[in-house]
């Protein structure tokens, strides 16, 4: 009874699933987006953040305080590198945490698959004994069935070998009898 309410709801989930499943992969298709857009922001604001370096680093060269003017735009690129990686780093976390929860969906998925299994399993068991067990009947009566023709065919066989057997003892007393009479003929027209 167990096996068959698992099994109706087995099958009654995909039907639910697949209207949660249509917004759940959209926001998750969002989540995706979101996450290639910091990623690709934070790639754009590292190149951007290379060139503005290298044009403050040539304007520099020009001004009177080179080391200080350069100092700035050092930090003022590394200010931009960090915020980079803030944004790269945001958009991985996305993709990790998007990541564990499809992990989490197949673990769900698997253990569902074998519940699923177990109860298939557990409705063919008793159908399966009982093939087998027509089936050593079948191979149990065809091995009666030819040991009771080897039986007959070895009576048969018996029967025949017997009546083989009396012929050629008929056979040879009429040829005994027929030389004692040859014989006797013989001996009385010797006489």
């Amino acid at each position: 009874m167990a096996a068959r309410l698992i099994a109706l709801l087995l099958c009654s989930l995909p039907a639910l699933a697949a209207a949660g499943d249509a917004a759940a992969d959209a926001e998750r298709a969002d989540r995706l987006d979101r996450a290639a857009a910091l990623k690709a922001g934070a790639a754009a604001r590292r190149h951007q953040a290379g060139a503005l370096l290298e044009s403050q680093q040539a304007a520099c060269a020009k001004r009177f305080q080179v080391n200080a003017c350069r100092d700035d735009a050092k930090a003022e690129y590394l200010e931009s590198i960090f915020e980079a990686r803030r944004l790269e780093n945001e958009g991985k976390a996305i993709e990790r945490e998007i990541q564990r929860e499809d992990a989490a969906q197949r673990e769900i998925e698997r253990a569902a698959e074998v519940e699923r299994r177990a109860a298939d399993r557990a409705e063919r068991e008793p159908r399966v004994a009982a093939e087998r067990q027509n089936a050593e009947e079948t191979t149990a009566r065809h091995l009666a069935e030819k040991e009771r023709k080897a039986a007959e065919g070895a009576r048969r066989k018996a029967a025949e070998a017997e009546k083989q057997r009396r012929k050629q003892a008929e056979h040879a007393a009429r040829v005994a009898e027929k030389k004692a009479r040859a014989e006797q003929k013989q001996q009385v027209e010797q006489k």
